[in-house]
């Protein structure tokens, strides 16, 4: 009876061994979840480098800078002035058209000014290669004596061409080829451009 039961004990040699046979276990398992929690992802590197630029949405792509010129008196002249303004285009002309709706309206800022009447009304714009024709409602060829004439004149020669400063610019009234401007009667030599303005019609 007391050899059975001393043969059914452990030995302490036989406990430290199964210890040391757990100790070893949980330390490499420890380890492998350690390193694993520690070694970065294949994906991380090309996260960080191959994000896409997003572009931004605050502002159209489509946007164009226009030139609106105003008139502002110098000595004994009159010059044309530019006052560059933004303007959001998605189909052709829109952007000309913006501009020329600008015009009309008339300065925001207080050292510039217009004779364009108040009432004056874009009717029709079209610009095709070099050639630009600008219909303008009656009210353009009233009030003002020729200095005046031609500086709405200029005005819309200038505007018309702020994308293409090298076009010919048509203005046109109720639909008609404007010849003769105002009650003094100014000739236009049509098409106009902003050379033939300077030559022919000085402020």
């Amino acid at each position: 009876m007391t050899d059975q039961q001393g043969s059914k004990r452990i030995t302490p040699g036989v406990i430290a061994v199964v210890s040391a046979a757990v100790v070893a276990v949980g330390g490499g398992v420890a380890w492998v979840t350690s390193n694993s929690q520690n070694t970065p992802t294949p994906s991380s590197p090309s996260q960080s480098i191959d994000q896409p630029v997003q572009p931004s949405t605050k502002q159209p792509s489509n946007e164009q800078t226009a030139n609106i010129y105003w008139l502002r008196p110098k000595d004994k002249s009159v010059d044309l002035v530019p006052q560059p303004v933004k303007v959001a285009a998605t189909q052709p002309n829109q952007a000309l058209e913006a501009a020329m709706q600008s015009l009309l309206a008339g300065p925001t800022e207080g050292t510039n000014s217009t004779t364009i009447p108040k009432g004056t009304k874009l009717l029709g714009l079209k610009a095709d290669k070099n050639e630009i024709h600008v219909n303008l409602s009656e009210d353009f060829t009233t009030g003002g004596g020729s200095t005046s004439m031609m500086g709405r004149v200029g005005q819309v020669v200038y505007t018309a061409t702020t994308l293409n400063p090298n076009a010919k610019v048509y203005i046109d009234i109720n639909g008609k080829p404007l010849d003769v401007l105002g009650g003094e009667g100014v000739e236009l030599q049509q098409p106009l451009t902003r050379e033939s303005f300077k030559e022919n019609y000085p402020l």
